[in-house]
């Protein structure tokens, strides 16, 4: 199977059983029962970049929000950086911070092809969560935001972070979005199953935009050498 192939059929078969989520919890998984529309954006991306055998660098996030992965299937990408970068159409107009900074360094990197050829991008739970509030509405729920939570997808993740590797060709090293608790999250689980020699964190985008906006070169410049 192709890299695309394998990506596909990962993502195809992602489920969770909801009944083990806390009370007002639910999953997010935008690959189950996938519209028409997301369903040709999927194969047409993934096709494009990863038709071969070759082996990828991982980046892992934390899970997928609402607004980037949550909508386009396709981690860290909004609809619009989808056809500004990518060159595909998505019928749903979308924005999500995240997306602006990653396919920042992903311009700096030289670009769609030449970062994609080399890297996939993945998540440490590649299902989403959300909460229903007190006022009713659902929010973004990271993995790690509820302890009972974290226990129930622990199982989840561990599978899902053997299949990842596998679909990069097993690399020994891996790099993560977030210095915070995906990143000690990862290093604490790691020590355990020994899927990785190194995990290296990176800060998360989100952060990057929301924080450090006036820094955000330098950031880029930080990301390049670790992606180098």
């Amino acid at each position: 199977m192709t890299r695309a192939e394998q990506i596909l059929s990962f993502y195809a078969h992602l489920s969770i059983d909801v009944s083990m989520l806390p009370p007002k919890v639910d999953v997010l998984n935008p690959y189950q029962n996938p519209s028409p529309e997301m369903d040709e954006v999927l194969h047409e991306f993934y096709h494009k970049y990863y038709s071969d055998y070759k082996s990828r660098g991982l980046i892992l996030g934390i899970n997928p929000g609402r607004f980037g992965a949550g909508i386009t299937g396709i981690p860290f990408t909004d609809s619009y950086r989808l056809k500004e970068f990518c060159g595909i159409d998505f019928p749903t107009d979308t924005r999500e911070t995240s997306s602006v900074f990653v396919y920042d360094v992903i311009q700096a990197f030289g670009g769609a092809h030449e970062f994609y050829h080399k890297w996939f991008i993945g998540a440490t739970s590649p299902l989403g969560f959300i909460r229903q509030n007190e006022k009713g509405n659902w929010v973004n729920y990271n993995y790690y935001d509820d302890p009972k939570l974290e226990k129930a997808v622990r199982p989840f993740i561990i599978s899902k972070l053997k299949q990842q590797s596998e679909i990069c060709g097993n690399p020994k090293k891996c790099i993560v979005f977030g210095t915070g608790k995906n990143y000690k999250y990862l290093q604490k689980l790691n020590n355990e199953i020994e899927l990785f020699d190194e995990i290296l964190p990176l800060e998360h985008p989100r952060y990057i935009m929301q924080y450090k906006l006036k820094s955000k070169g330098e950031y880029v410049t930080k990301f390049l050498e670790a992606l180098s």
